[in-house]
């Protein structure tokens, strides 16, 4: 039925097979198959097509659906702001909107086509006959990305890529089609939607979607026979708090094969704390929108806290300087920019030849991220070049071992890190801390002084705020952006 998910061939064996459960409601690979034929033979030739994607299972068939049309799918984030949304479906240009049957659109859809989502069976066959397997560089997803520096661009990744992405993990993580994966992630993004649900369906496993994140449905799911988990940095914290004082629910996850977190860095100290509680390691993995994955620890591999571990196979990774030359040193120190190629990459910014240009040297796609590399090859992410990289006395130091340090410190329990001018040391170093307890958070020269000692001193903060939360986005990450231009409520 589709390369891209041999799983679903109709009729075929396991077609009984679990595969989609989101809440109550789930359905088998031949159920899948028959909601997600149905759909895709009404929507062949659309050109493209809009995707309210809310964390159920008509988002799941509609993409599944698009797919098997051929048709390229434009996930839409129903937390979108109107001005944005307007934006990206007119960037986007979709011929229409698929829907739940009771979901509410915002006006500014109005004026798509809509077509509601079937996801029970007995639909009947297609309506128009399936076409054939599209080139494997035809495009599959349109993912727009968080807008930061300006309006969000529409990442164009084709099918090769996510085929490319969902088996080198297989190979990383010995993923099969007895795994079931467990996750709370918003189905929008590369995250929750191509690892999260079209890696399951791949591989021929089952996914358990909890509608709304919280340790005790991970917990339930992890022990009535899920394997695996994706997370994010704040839910492996939530979980970190839970599996301490609830023996059931370090139970529950020491049980997974996988634990894996990705969309930001997990920070040390709830690394340390999982493991102490559950003798389980969470594996890192790196990847952004336009890449899909490019690194991974290895279920086979050394787990190491703070490590997003070693390229995937096929992906090329290199370290270069600001002015382009390449870092050959494996020392665990030297900052460079991460640059990528392979066939996980995107093919284009949607009509953005300008910054699609921008973003590649070469063939070597510029990630924005800064790491270091080990001396065995592992990779350790230090932060974003625009948001992560201080350059401050002549040194270039990275925001997450800060932000790693502080969180040890028993009166810190979140912390971010940013730079800001200084006229004397070009940048300085600010801490952004959420205490452990308002009404007593540690000095500013007792956390300046505990990363000096665990770090350097000219790694200490000289400057820290304090805050009753960190912003973060539908993700979890932490935008700091929103802390340097003053929208933090410090």
């Amino acid at each position: 039925m589709s390369a891209l998910f041999p799983a679903l061939a109709a009729g075929g064996e396991g077609s009984d097979r679990p595969a989609l459960r989101f809440g109550d409601r789930a359905l088998t690979y031949g159920e899948l198959a028959e909601a997600a034929g149905s759909l895709a033979g009404r929507i062949a030739g659309a050109g493209r097509v809009a995707v309210w994607a809310t964390p159920s299972l008509e988002t799941a068939v509609g993409v599944v659906a698009a797919l098997l049309a051929g048709v390229p799918a434009v996930p839409l984030n129903p937390k979108t702001g109107e001005r944005e949304l307007a934006h990206i479906v007119g960037d986007s240009a979709p011929s229409l909107v698929l829907a739940g049957p009771g979901d509410e659109l915002p006006p500014v859809l109005s004026a798509l086509a809509r077509l509601d989502i079937p996801v029970s069976a007995g639909s009947g066959q297609p309506e128009v006959p399936l076409p054939a397997e599209p080139d494997p560089g035809a495009p599959a997803l349109i993912v727009y990305t968080s807008g930061t520096t300006g309006p969000p661009k529409g990442a164009v990744l084709p099918r090769r890529a996510v085929a490319a992405t969902l088996d080198a993990l297989e190979a990383a993580w010995a993923w099969t089609g007895d795994d079931v994966l467990v996750h709370a992630l918003p189905l929008f993004h590369v995250h929750g939607l191509i690892l999260g649900v079209l890696g399951p369906l791949r591989r021929g496993g089952a996914v358990r979607h909890l509608g709304r994140f919280s340790p005790e449905g991970v917990a339930r799911e992890l022990g009535a026979g899920g394997t695996m988990l994706f997370g994010v940095p704040t839910m492996y914290h939530r979980l970190a708090e839970a599996v301490e004082g609830d023996p059931e629910s370090a139970k529950a996850l020491a049980g997974a094969r996988l634990l894996v977190s990705g969309s930001a860095a997990l920070p040390v100290h709830d690394h340390e704390r999982i493991f102490a509680a559950t003798g389980r390691r969470v594996v890192e993995r790196y990847g952004m929108t336009e890449t899909l994955m490019n690194t991974s620890v290895r279920v086979d591999g050394e787990p190491r806290a703070g490590s997003v571990g070693l390229p995937l196979p096929g992906v090329e990774l290199r370290l270069v300087e600001d002015d382009g030359s390449e870092i050959t040193a494996y020392d665990g120190e030297t900052v460079g920019e991460i640059q990528v190629r392979g066939p996980n990459l995107f093919t284009e910014y949607l009509n953005r030849p300008d910054a699609t240009a921008a973003a590649f040297d070469g063939d070597w796609f510029r990630t924005g991220d800064m790491a270091v590399r080990d001396a065995d090859g592992y990779v350790r992410i230090v932060g974003r070049r625009a948001t992560d990289l201080i350059k401050s006395g002549g040194y270039k130091i990275g925001a997450g071992e800060i932000e790693n340090a502080l969180l040890e410190h028993p009166g810190v329990r979140e912390a971010a890190v940013t730079g800001e001018p200084d006229e004397d040391l070009g940048e300085r170093v600010v801490a952004w801390v959420v205490p452990a307890d308002p009404a007593r958070p540690p000095s500013a020269d007792e956390l300046a002084g505990h990363v000096a000692a665990q770090l350097a001193p000219h790694k200490r903060p000289r400057t820290v705020r304090f805050l009753e939360a960190l912003p973060r986005n539908d993700m979890g990450k932490i935008m700091k952006r929103a802390l340097t231009d003053g929208r933090a409520g410090v």
